[in-house]
């Protein structure tokens, strides 16, 4: 009698581990499905360690977490090469699109515009608004001109009929640096000058 229990109850934990087995394959079936490229994966959240040559994308959906393997970021990440892992890192601004680190734009999601690697919804003082490029770029206002200088011809002031007199403005040393197209800095018109000079030169 004991040896028919013994063996009644070797039967159901063969089929109670037969099933767990069959339960694991399918689950590890259906994981393998949301694991591409994944060299560590869990069931809960996905992909926990990539292939070297691909990025560890985490997103959240309520309180989970969850993992991917990619080959390039989303928009709105940056990738980040590590030794031991790359991951994908969401730019700080959430309109931009895509940035070089986490604080530097490169492009703007649309209705912004970027300028110095920050996103605006409104270009700022000093720039206007490129339509074609989303960018905002830096506009020249130079300053007031000054006065016209003294006709001269071959500078001198005196013996000719006619010379040149000149005037300059100032331009933002911020504006040639960005290699903004400024208006004239030197204007230049025909003057009437002494026919004779002082002294009889």
């Amino acid at each position: 009698m004991q040896w028919i229990i013994f063996m009644l109850l070797l039967f159901i934990s063969s089929m109670e581990m037969l099933t767990q087995n069959r339960w694991k394959k399918q689950a590890s079936a259906g994981l393998l499905e949301n694991c591409t490229g994944c060299v560590l994966c869990s069931e809960d959240n996905g992909c926990i360690t990539c292939h070297h040559r691909l990025f560890l994308l985490i997103w959240r959906d309520g309180i989970r977490q969850y993992g991917m393997c990619v080959h390039t970021c989303p928009p709105g990440y940056f990738g980040v090469r590590g030794l031991e892992v790359n991951r994908c890192t969401k730019c700080r601004s959430p309109s931009c699109e895509s940035c070089f680190s986490r604080d530097f734009c490169m492009k703007c999601k649309d209705k912004f515009y970027l300028y110095k690697g920050q996103c605006f919804r409104q270009c700022p003082p000093g720039t206007a608004a490129q339509p074609g490029s989303r960018e905002c770029q830096e506009t020249c206002e130079p300053g007031p001109w000054s006065e016209w200088s003294a006709c001269t011809h071959e500078s001198r002031t005196c013996g000719c009929k006619w010379g040149v007199e000149t005037r300059v403005r100032e331009v933002p040393q911020a504006a040639r640096d960005e290699g903004t197209a400024c208006p004239a800095s030197l204007e230049t018109r025909r003057c009437r000058m002494k026919k004779h000079c002082p002294g009889g030169e």
